[in-house]
């Protein structure tokens, strides 16, 4: 099964929190086959809208995904023309080391490795710890600092150049699945929508920025968009690799389907609608409960303006934050199919009263 070319291009754009442009275009220029209003705001967050059919009878849901990435920032060029980083988002220093990177500049982009000090250079007891940030550098190939200061400014940002790979079974492994997916889901969800005829109320779709770092892009665009209800759309984490234990984490493989969410922020009502839907269209499903936050879009979502009832459905991923994140396919299909059918269950003077 190759990847939907929606979800391809998005894989292929560097766009780390704050510097989502790319990917956001390409997102917007996707939507535009099947939507009536796309458009982008200030902060660079964009929706895709698909009006109710017969207008203004149902609820209007918003189904929201983040549109950037985990990253690096460039802190200091040493003067040998080293460049020393930051992290945009949570890194695992090991998952850098020996990565080649391309770094967004005012020129283009820059290639660039991430090196560390040999094995054969380590004292022993430096082998058996874990690197940290500041032990690590991109090297741009300069000879000094004036050499790199021409191609890289203090600020710019990177991402690990790792191109998509398609395994068999339906599996894709790539950088920023996290969370593209979750993006192309939510637009996914909303042209199926529209191939349907509609849906009672208003589906629109979100691709918001900066949920690595701030949340800043749902905080926003929640609060513009005043919808009666919410989805937001993520990974979790798949449990059939080595090492997960299950019990404190719920089972959730590769290929399971998708993962609907319960907890204290999470409106039970849209569990419940979420159940149903994927019950009747005899779509995949696995639950997660969460005691406490999400960690994703849903936590800033349910709060804005005076509440907005929100549920989280996730797809099941491998080697999160990592440049070999890898989801099932079919997991990301069943999500939008998922999400699809929920909005068209939606009924006009619905309650969400708690």
């Amino acid at each position: 099964m190759p990847a939907p070319p929606l979800l391809a291009q998005l894989l292929t754009a560097a766009g780390p929190s704050g510097h989502e442009t790319d990917p956001a275009r390409g997102w917007r220029a996707g939507c535009a086959q099947f939507a009536q209003d796309v458009r982008a705001d200030h902060l660079g967050s964009s929706l895709a809208r698909v009006s109710a059919l017969p207008p203004g009878g149902g609820p209007t849901l918003a189904v929201v995904g983040h549109i950037d990435e985990i990253g690096l920032h460039i802190s200091h060029i040493d003067d040998d023309g080293y460049l020393h980083f930051g992290q945009v988002g949570g890194w695992d220093p090991v998952v850098l080391i020996g990565q080649r990177v391309s770094v967004s500049t005012r020129g283009g982009a820059v290639a660039g490795v991430v090196g560390r000090k040999p094995i054969h250079l380590l004292k022993e007891e430096d082998r058996k710890k874990v690197p940290e940030l500041k032990e690590l550098h991109i090297d741009v190939g300069a000879r000094s600092a004036a050499e790199a200061s021409e191609l890289v400014r203090i600020g710019d940002v990177a991402v690990i150049d790792a191109a998509p790979v398609e395994l068999p079974h339906g599996r894709l492994v790539s950088r920023a699945l996290d969370n593209r997916v979750g993006c192309f889901v939510a637009a996914e969800a909303a042209r199926l929508v529209a191939a349907a005829g509609g849906a009672p109320g208003d589906v629109v779709a979100l691709a918001v920025v900066q949920e690595e770092t701030t949340f800043a892009g749902s905080r926003t665009s929640t609060f513009a968009l005043e919808p009666d209800l919410a989805i937001a759309v993520d990974l979790t984490f798949a449990t059939d690799q080595p090492g997960v234990e299950l019990g404190p984490i719920t089972k959730h493989t590769l290929d399971s389907g998708p993962v609907i969410a319960r907890g204290t922020t999470l409106h039970p009502r849209i569990f419940e609608l979420l159940y149903e839907a994927g019950e009747q269209e005899q779509i995949p499903f696995t639950l997660e409960s969460l005691g406490k936050g999400t960690g994703t879009d849903a936590d800033a979502i349910h709060v804005s303006r005076s509440g907005v009832p929100t549920g989280l459905v996730s797809v099941p991923c491998r080697y999160m934050h990592s440049p070999v994140e890898m989801v099932s396919l079919d997991d990301v299909e069943s999500a939008a199919r998922l999400i699809a059918a929920f909005a068209q269950r939606l009924e006009p003077g619905m309650s969400f009263e708690r």
